[in-house]
């Protein structure tokens, strides 16, 4: 089961003007999962994107927001800090902005993507960026004099992108199992094929190769992709990594809500940050190598110390409590697990990532108010009925609703799609 979520929320609510009071006490200010955050090289400036289509700029010194940038109409999926202060955010709109602090539109705009930018990468000289799409391309931005180029290859969604740091390789991965080195500038790239799809990738200072697998394990390469190495870091699908550095430290966030410390050079887990409970949409280190930071399902931006894995400060909740509990021993919430991370059963439960299943059976798709659905969508005459949950699961959301932004998975067992779809009759009927 494959997990990189692009799902949409409802259009970012303008913050209160306590906003910067709130901020400072819990890093807290999207109104949704923080997807993204980078920190700049001198440790003091914090750029989060969230699925709220916002993105901040945070000071880490007064752990205070800056500004607020709203350009984006659906989630940003990455952001990053270029060499000369100016930010990228890039998002499931397909567009790519560039930003000067203190302005509030961006200076410039790249289009080009078909479909959902899940990654970024910028170059070690920042004359370059590299974006990682689902319309199954990466694209190189030259940001000196606009030339751009698209290269292709991935037969599916592509979802993580790096640049080695030597500047003379890019590296993506996707959902096709696919590890592609791109040899700069021409672009031709070496394939190496692994047994699970790859949902977040980064690249060591000295050029070895960590992906995030959709097995909940790191495959790790060389620079010229042979494998040396693998870690099982999760139960559960890693979305997000993050290297320290020195290369010392590996931090894996997984869907579960797992973050896992690994040492790289031993190849070993160190420890398991215990949080509260809720998937874990990105991670960052900052420049000592062991503080690290968190972006949360609930809108939170944490601080750990990587050594300990203790939270530093008061950004830590108590521990939710399992909105499954009630069904225990059902074989079909079991199987619904999975995909508490992003939907609820209930209209009154806080939303998540993506649309309530309340009233699910008898709904036609894409019709529940309040909620951004894909275009696509829209256009579709399903109704959902356990017969059509059941082929959904069956080939896969991209064979049954081509154009969604529900993240790609099956479910092989013909007993366990039965079990899921008579567990939602009962527990969404309203």
């Amino acid at each position: 089961m494959s997990f990189i979520v692009r799902l949409a929320l409802l259009s970012f609510i303008a913050l209160p003007l306590a906003f910067a009071q709130v901020a400072r006490a819990q890093l807290m200010g999207h109104g949704g999962p923080v997807r993204a955050i980078a920190v700049s090289a001198d440790g003091k400036i914090l750029l989060s994107g969230g699925f709220d289509a916002a993105a901040i700029r945070w000071s880490l010194a007064s752990e205070s927001a800056e500004q607020v940038f709203r350009f984006h109409s659906d989630a940003v999926n990455a952001v990053g800090l270029l060499p000369d202060g100016r930010m990228v955010t890039a998002g499931a709109d397909a567009r790519i902005a560039i930003w000067t602090s203190g302005r509030q539109q961006p200076d410039r705009v790249l289009e080009g993507h078909q479909a959902p930018i899940a990654g970024i990468a910028i170059s070690p000289d920042g004359s370059m960026i590299a974006s990682a799409s689902w319309d199954h391309t990466v694209r190189l931005w030259s940001l000196r004099n606009g030339w751009q180029r698209v290269l292709e290859g991935h037969s599916q969604n592509v979802n993580g992108v790096g640049f080695a740091r030597d500047g003379r390789s890019l590296v993506s991965v996707g959902y096709d199992l696919a590890l592609r080195i791109w040899h700069l500038p021409d672009g031709a790239p070496d394939t190496i094929t692994l047994p699970v799809p790859l949902n977040a990738l980064v690249i060591a200072g000295d050029g070895e190769i960590i992906a995030g697998a959709a097995d909940g394990s790191l495959r790790l390469s060389s620079p010229e992709g042979r494998k040396v190495g693998e870690v099982v870091a999760s139960a559960t699908p890693i979305v997000a990594l993050a290297i320290s550095n020195d290369g010392a430290l590996i931090a894996a966030a997984a869907v579960g809500g797992t973050v896992t410390i690994i040492d790289r050079k031993a190849r070993t887990v160190l420890r398991t940050l215990v949080g509260p409970g809720l998937p874990v949409w990105s991670v960052a280190f900052l420049p000592d190598n062991k503080t690290l930071l968190t972006g949360g399902a609930d809108g939170k931006i944490r601080r750990w110390d990587a050594g300990t894995g203790n939270p530093i400060g008061s950004n830590l909740l108590g521990t939710p409590a399992d909105p499954l509990a009630a069904y225990a021993g059902d074989r079909g919430a079991d199987v619904f697990r999975a995909c508490v991370a992003c939907h609820t059963l209930s209209a009154t439960e806080i939303q998540r990532a993506g649309p309530t299943l309340a009233g699910l059976y008898g709904r036609k798709i894409a019709s529940l108010p309040g909620y951004r659905f894909s275009d696509a969508l829209k256009t579709m005459d399903i109704v959902w009925t356990p017969q059509t949950v059941a082929k959904l699961f069956e080939i896969g959301p991209n064979a049954y609703t081509p154009g969604t932004k529900m993240p790609e998975q099956r479910i092989g067992s013909a007993e366990d799609r039965r079990a899921l779809t008579e567990f939602l009759g009962r527990a969404t009927a309203k």
